[in-house]
């Protein structure tokens, strides 16, 4: 995927120096970006260069910079205003840097060409977890997974429950979530990765997009947007393997099972647990899933705690009883195999801390 150019250019150099960093750490696999703590330095690269998205202080703002060569300018403004860039979209300053950054993704998103993509076919792999048995610990082993897969892959976990307590479990806070996500992709207009990048966050070793807040938002979704919306990510990311954690209400959902090349079933021992599983079976051979049936695999999950938020609570899972059932799932399943050159060495996450 070729990296977009990001320009920061504010008179203050620090500053600049530092936003750089950021973005550097956080959105390296989708911009290179650089830093510039003048306007004349910044005409200058321009001359031969083509900048995907420049952000600019309202000093070093000029007709001159409006002439570049630039998709979009976006004012970093110090809350002051400036009628002559007026036109251009603003965003404040002094803010934490993941806000600015995300409030500066969603400018370009919304302007920025288009992603090609060929439709409905998922190029990377997706991994399903599901159960219609409740506390079996699904999300529990979909985070572990997550976690573990996503130290010598990039990984995007999506929660697709209802109710899924994700804020009280990771540490999520405010912002944006899947259904900003899911209203923008329905625009069929900007650049749907650029987007993502606005609304994903990181912890451990994987990005996950925050749950959608209300359940309404999910169950209006039919399987075929859930179906169209994952291709497209997969066509404009570079994510190899994306971490479904479904829930009972998505519309169709043995439909997003069948797209996935391994769907885990947490299980429970009891009698009751057992007739549910059974007439989910059932279920799925009267409609017609007999393939989605072929690619379930019953799990039996040890005993856990979960333990800490965020990062903390990643490397608990993947370093306790439900880390080691985990890891050995995932040698015994071939899918899974690291090429030799990538078994060593954790990735770094593209979305905000």
């Amino acid at each position: 995927m070729t990296k977009k150019l990001f320009a920061v250019c504010d008179l203050d150099g620090s500053y600049a120096e530092r936003l750089t960093d950021y973005l550097n750490e956080t959105q390296s696999r989708m911009f290179e970006v650089r830093a510039f703590s003048s306007a004349e330095s910044l005409l200058s690269y321009g001359e031969g260069h083509h900048i995907s998205l420049l952000l600019i202080s309202t000093a070093a703002m000029s007709d001159a910079v409006r002439g570049l060569d630039a998709e979009r300018i976006v004012i970093l403004s110090e809350g002051e205003q400036v009628r002559e860039w007026e036109q251009e979209k603003h965003v404040y300053k002094y803010q934490s840097s993941d806000q600015l950054v995300a409030e500066v993704l969603d400018c370009y998103a919304s302007g920025a060409p288009g992603e090609p993509r060929e439709k409905n076919r998922i190029t990377c792999a997706l991994a399903g977890v599901y159960s219609p048995v409740g506390r079996a610990g699904k999300t529990s082993f979909a985070l572990t997974l997550s976690e573990i897969l996503g130290r010598s892959r990039r990984v995007l976990y999506i929660n697709l429950e209802d109710h899924s307590g994700f804020e009280t479990i990771i540490g999520s806070g405010s912002g944006q979530d899947l259904s900003d996500l899911i209203y923008f992709a329905r625009q069929k207009e900007g650049d749907l990765g650029v987007r993502l990048q606005s609304v994903v966050r990181s912890a451990g070793s994987i990005d996950y997009i925050p749950p959608a807040f209300s359940p309404s938002d999910l169950r209006d979704v039919p399987a075929e947007e859930w179906l169209e919306l994952l291709a497209r990510l997969c066509a404009c990311t570079d994510y190899e393997v994306m971490v479904l954690d479904v829930g009972d209400r998505i519309d169709e959902f043995p439909l997003l099972l069948r797209e996935c090349r391994r769907v885990y079933m947490p299980v429970l021992n009891d009698r009751a647990s057992a007739a549910k599983i059974r007439q989910f079976e059932k279920n799925l051979e009267a409609l017609d899933y007999g393939d989605v049936l072929a690619k379930l695999q019953k799990i039996r999950l040890p005993r856990t705690q979960i333990q800490g938020s965020g990062g903390r609570l990643l490397e608990n899972l993947a370093s306790g009883r439900l880390g080691e059932f985990t890891k050995g799932l995932i040698r015994e399943d071939k899918e899974w195999e690291v090429p030799d050159d990538r078994k060593t060495g954790a990735r770094r996450t593209a979305g905000s801390a």
